[in-house]
């Protein structure tokens, strides 16, 4: 059993900041890319930003420049960061693990998501 936990949602003026947590625990051995999704209202989800093991970025070009993503693995934690956030951020934000290993043998690979935290920019 391996959940992902997000925390950090709220209600933010536009041009205000963010920082979304996402706690992954359970039947760990290892995580690969950890990622953020989003959903609007009436929308589908959408990649957000995306960080390998190793660290590598990938963001969705209307976030570059004003989100960011980190990921601390000996805590199996990932963050985003955003600021400079607009109205049309609001969504339903996702955490993603995209392949996590588990801990007990014969080891599995599973996608992991979880639940989802609300971010709505308005004034």
């Amino acid at each position: 059993q391996v959940q992902l936990v997000e925390s950090g949602g709220g209600l933010v003026q536009p041009r205000g900041s963010l920082r979304l947590s996402c706690a992954a625990s359970g039947n760990i051995f290892s995580i690969g890319a950890m990622g953020w999704y989003r959903q609007a209202p009436g929308k589908q989800r959408e990649l957000v930003a995306v960080i390998t093991s190793s660290g590598s970025t990938n963001y969705a070009d209307s976030v570059k420049g004003r989100f960011t993503i980190s990921r601390v693995n000996a805590k199996n934690m990932v963050y985003l960061q955003m600021n400079s956030l607009k109205p049309e951020d609001t969504a339903v934000y996702y955490c993603n693990a995209a392949t996590v290993v588990t801990n007990s043998l014969p080891r599995a690979h599973l996608e992991v998501w979880g639940q989802g935290t609300l971010v709505t920019v308005s004034s």
